[in-house]
């Protein structure tokens, strides 16, 4: 099977309306897949005052405005809400997308937005503690009959999470560019594993991680769907290639790297080079200004060359 392509949307800096013309046209021009981020702050932080949608209500949005693509959140931050929360929101928004839910779960990054909305903000390590216990408890409640968990961080007796998603298994992701723990929690107790901003070969060392980790706990490998979300900077035509590449220089060299630029056919050959890495899906980072003419050319000159 082809590689399976979506978009990727931060619900910051942009007006609602635009965020719903994008999930819109996207759903409609044969996208697999739509998803939000979840952060406080639009990032890279430039201006704390710049608007920045919450991640929860905003995938539920965009559940409800979509009819055919699969709905995501790469990757919500497992401190900012319980796990039972988390869970109980997730089937919310699966039975409003008719069974289209997945959820992503992540330790947390992005500093400042902890500290200004009082959230302690511990070392990694910790973080990563807590996600893995927030993991057990998210797929306890998605899929049994009653949760009961004691851990350092999170402790439940008798939980149930009622109704049941719509779909039988609704799918969990574990997302981040953490070279050993992260693609240990993935193989562990993941559905699909997600790395930003990297380049193929780069893609395809997480990639054997994943791999490696789960060949030593005597899980298939193949029960992992393995993508990557990439930044847009493409143009229609040349010219707007051009201008669009200038719109990378913000971003560090290596994080440029895991950027589709220039022309349609250029941007069809950096795919490839991604499905050839194992990527099984590449889901394009959209950041405001929208270039609507570049988001058209998309959907209607290189998702046809890979959804047949």
């Amino acid at each position: 099977m082809s590689i399976k392509l979506g978009l990727h949307t931060g619900p910051q800096e942009i007006a609602m309306a635009e965020l719903k013309r994008l999930w819109k046209e996207g759903d409609e021009g044969g996208l697999h897949w739509i998803s939000v981020w979840d952060h406080f702050y639009a990032n890279p932080i430039e201006e704390s005052k710049e608007p920045c949608f919450e991640g929860v209500a905003a995938m539920a949005a965009l559940a409800a405005l979509t009819k055919n693509v699969r709905v995501g959140c790469l990757v919500f931050c497992t401190l900012f809400r319980s796990p039972g929360l988390l869970a109980k929101a997730a089937v919310t928004i699966d039975h409003l997308s008719d069974g289209r839910a997945e959820l992503g779960m992540g330790a947390g990054w992005f500093q400042e937005e902890f500290e200004d909305f009082g959230y302690a903000f511990p070392p990694i390590g910790e973080r990563l503690d807590q996600l893995e216990e927030g993991l057990q408890v998210v797929r306890s409640l998605l899929r049994d009959g009653e949760t009961n968990f004691e851990g350092k961080f999170y402790k439940l007796s008798n939980a149930v999470c009622t109704p049941k998603p719509v779909q039988k298994n609704l799918r969990i992701w574990v997302g981040g560019r953490g070279p050993k723990r992260t693609p240990r929690l993935a193989a562990t107790y993941a559905d699909g594993f997600n790395v930003p901003y990297l380049a193929p070969e780069a893609f395809k060392e997480h990639n054997q991680v994943v791999t490696a980790n789960c060949e030593k706990s005597g899980r298939d490998p193949g029960e992992i769907e393995r993508t990557i979300n990439v930044g847009f900077y493409m143009g229609a035509d040349e010219q707007a290639a051009e201008r669009n590449k200038k719109g990378m220089d913000r971003f560090d060299p290596l994080r440029r790297t895991g950027m589709l630029s220039g022309t349609t056919a250029e941007v069809i050959d950096r795919i490839g080079e991604y499905e050839k890495a194992g990527a099984q899906g590449l889901n394009v980072a959209i950041r405001p200004p929208v270039d609507w003419d570049a988001y058209h050319a998309y959907l209607e000159e290189v998702v046809p060359r890979f959804h047949t």
